[in-house]
């Protein structure tokens, strides 16, 4: 929401908030004046102000969702029906007609809640019913209400109130008839309601029956004052102006009224939870989209139990669950999750019930796409890498042949021919032929040896031809410091060998060149499926994997292949470098 958005919610707010505060000083003067206790004062202007205060709090965290802006009109309209407590007849008539309103407004509330409006045709119907209820029949009862008469017709004890400015005398004999109808009528009106509430209900999924229980209290409560307006029509004394059972019954309803608005609020602020539980889907889900975790946490986000959900295998053209058995497509209450180019990701069966939370399953859709976007991603950039990786270590081995049975060769066949010349010159007279001949057989000697080491350092032949022991033993043999190699003799997959013996050589000529080590020890074994391959030396220690690019640049080697790098290099106690390869 931009800054003009918050200033007008801000500006409503405050209206909201001073429109309260004037109902509810003139609703309780009012109330004082026909004769109120101190104490049903302070639980009258407890139960306005709680709806007010609860109602403030939800249009400030939610302020698209009308439930915030239904409970604070529910908490103003509460003190109307005071208004006939005073002698300005404006103002007892204002109060005697909308004296119900609150219950109109009580009513909407319960039947648009958690989302804030009405989502049925048969919601909407009752919520105009109960208002026009409200405002026709309360007008036509006001027409025929004399305060001086009936002062048994309201909640308030009060012989001096009024008068009533629209007052009809010739039709007040049909007051008590139109009286007891209109009392009927609310009554048919919140059955009708909480039959409607029922069956949402029954057919909610658990995450959803949590939301509605707020409306189930308010039902309660509602059913509450029916209750108490039966029991005033059917049984006369109850209802005895004073009577101990009025006033237990007052101090009940309104005990239980100021529970009501806080227990919105705290089922709206449980979906705003809730609805923050879902970026945490991209967490659960991590760098593996293990099924069986993956739907724990969306039973744990959406609350059904009963959800099924399948991802995309694309070797079988369709949506598998974790135990391999397709979730088919047809049928309610099914969510499919696509990436941005429409490539299919996961299927959703779920509770056919949470369609009507739709922005619920759409922002589980779209943390669900994210997270199996996000592996992907990762999956083909681990593909890539270890397919560089496979074609750097296939161009090591062509250049370490081309070079073994190319340039050496011939070099090789070179020598062969100046040794020939040697012995055909061994009586020449001239010494200073016979010297160039022996200096050209020690240049191609050397020659061969330098393009050995170099063949050697691309691509070891005997890698190839013997495996990983035999290399590390060669390697070792050549190695600027005494190093000691304890190898297992079995053949590993070409990468996992090539992976491990350059693992190796970095190792040792980091602890040649940094670690100035004695001597280091090597191992490569076969442990839980992975092969281990270990550098251990006597050196300063203090590596760093963020100093320099040979061990950053071994750890990225290393994962392009699904292995894992570890270092303990504590200063002054040598470094012990591990690698681990899965090899099957």
């Amino acid at each position: 929401m931009d800054s003009q958005g918050k200033r007008a919610v801000r500006l409503r707010l405050t209206g909201a908030a001073g429109a309260a505060l004037v109902s509810g000083v003139a609703g309780s003067w009012a109330y004082a004046r026909a004769g109120a206790s101190a104490s049903e004062l302070v639980r009258d202007l407890a139960v306005g102000w709680a709806f007010v205060v609860a109602g403030t709090a939800a249009w400030r965290r939610r302020p698209a969702n009308h439930t915030g802006r239904l409970m604070v009109l529910c908490g103003i309209t509460w003190f109307f029906g005071n208004l006939q407590g005073t002698a300005v007849p404006a103002l007892f008539t204002f109060g005697a007609w909308w004296e119900a309103l609150n219950m109109a407004v009580l009513s909407h509330l319960i039947l648009s809640f958690p989302e804030g409006r009405l989502t049925t045709v048969l919601t909407r119907r009752l919520t105009q019913c109960a208002y026009g209820l409200v405002a026709v029949g309360g007008l036509l009862r006001t027409l025929l209400f004399d305060p001086a008469t009936d002062t048994g017709a309201t909640y308030l004890d009060c012989d001096a109130c009024g008068p009533n400015l629209i007052y009809v005398p010739a039709w007040h004999g049909m007051f008590d008839t139109f009286d007891a109808v209109y009392h009927a009528a609310g009554w048919a009106l919140s059955v009708v309601a909480a039959g409607a509430i029922v069956l949402r209900w029954r057919h909610a999924s658990a995450a959803r029956r949590r939301a509605l229980l707020p409306a189930w209290i308010g039902i309660g409560v509602a059913v509450v004052f029916l209750m108490w307006d039966m029991l005033f029509y059917v049984v006369p004394w109850f209802g005895e102006v004073g009577s101990l059972s009025e006033q237990a019954v007052y101090l009940f309803a309104d005990l239980a009224q100021v529970g009501v608005p806080f227990a919105f609020l705290f089922g709206l602020l449980r979906m705003r939870l809730q609805r923050a539980e879902v970026s945490g889907l991209v967490i659960d889900v991590g760098t593996d989209p293990d099924p069986s975790r993956v739907r724990e946490a969306l039973v744990r986000v959406l609350g059904d139990p009963t959800l099924r959900l399948g991802l995309w295998r694309e070797e079988r053209r369709a949506y598998v669950d974790g135990a391999g058995r397709e979730v088919g497509t047809e049928g309610a209450g099914r969510t499919p999750v696509r990436a941005a180019d429409g490539r299919p990701l996961a299927l959703l069966h779920h509770d056919p019930a949470l369609l009507e939370d739709p922005e619920l399953l759409q922002s589980v859709a779209a943390a669900l796409r994210l997270a199996l976007e996000n592996v992907w991603l990762r999956t083909r950039a681990k593909d890539v890498a270890t397919r560089i990786v496979q074609a750097a270590d296939a161009e090591r081995g062509r250049l370490e042949r081309n070079l073994h049975d190319g340039a050496q060769a011939r070099l090789v066949f070179a020598l062969m021919a100046v040794r020939r010349v040697q012995r055909g010159l061994a009586g020449h007279a001239d010494e200073r032929v016979r010297a160039a001949a022996d200096e050209a057989e020690s240049s191609l000697r050397l020659a061969i040896a330098e393009l050995r080491g170099i063949a050697q350092g691309i691509h070891p032949a005997v890698l190839t031809r013997e495996g990983l022991g035999p290399a590390l033993a060669a390697l070792a043999r050549e190695a600027a410091l005494p190093v000691v190699v304890a190898a297992e003799t079995r053949r590993y997959d070409s990468l996992v060998e090539t992976t491990a013996y350059f693992t190796v050589c970095e190792a040792l000529s980091n602890a040649a060149k940094h670690a100035e080590a004695r001597a280091v020890s090597v191992s490569a074994r076969h442990q839980d499926g992975r092969l281990v391959v270990e550098t251990v030396d006597d050196g300063v220690g203090g590596a760093d994997t963020t100093r320099g690019t040979g061990l950053r640049g071994l750890a990225d080697r290393l994962a392009a292949v699904d292995g894992v790098l570890h270092i303990h290099s504590p200063a002054g106690g040598g470094t012990r470098i591990r690698a681990e390869l899965p090899c099957g």
